[in-house]
């Protein structure tokens, strides 16, 4: 069985949501858009002060890549991609998701004497 033997409603729905994600991807990319990563967004300026806003974006643009990316093969394969990768996009999907919060949480925040976490 195929994935587009599995798949309801119209494909201009995925193509849709990819230009979306391919736009925030851009966002992050580009350094802006931390105003969209919750937890961030609501911190006070003193925890935001913490993070280096720049590579907190960037980790979130490749990760929202990665995912924006996964979207476009499924698109472009679903009739040949077996129904099954639902299940290999789904824990990409996670594990992406898990590494941009590891990720925000190690290597983008500050030491107390403002450098990165990662110098020794």
């Amino acid at each position: 069985m195929k994935l587009s033997d599995i798949s309801n409603g119209p494909d201009w729905v995925l193509w849709v949501v990819i230009i979306l994600f391919a736009a925030l991807s851009v966002l992050f990319l580009s350094g802006r858009g931390s105003w969209l990563i919750a937890g961030y967004n609501t911190a006070s300026k003193e925890e935001k002060a913490k993070y280096n806003t720049k590579k907190l974006c960037r980790v979130f643009g490749i990760g929202m890549t990665v995912i924006t990316l996964l979207l476009v093969v499924t698109g472009l394969f679903e009739n040949v991609l077996p129904a099954e990768f639902v299940y290999i996009a789904a824990g990409i999907i996670l594990a992406d998701a898990i590494i941009m919060i590891i990720l925000g949480n190690t290597i983008c925040k500050r030491r107390q004497d403002g450098k990165r976490h990662t110098e020794r």
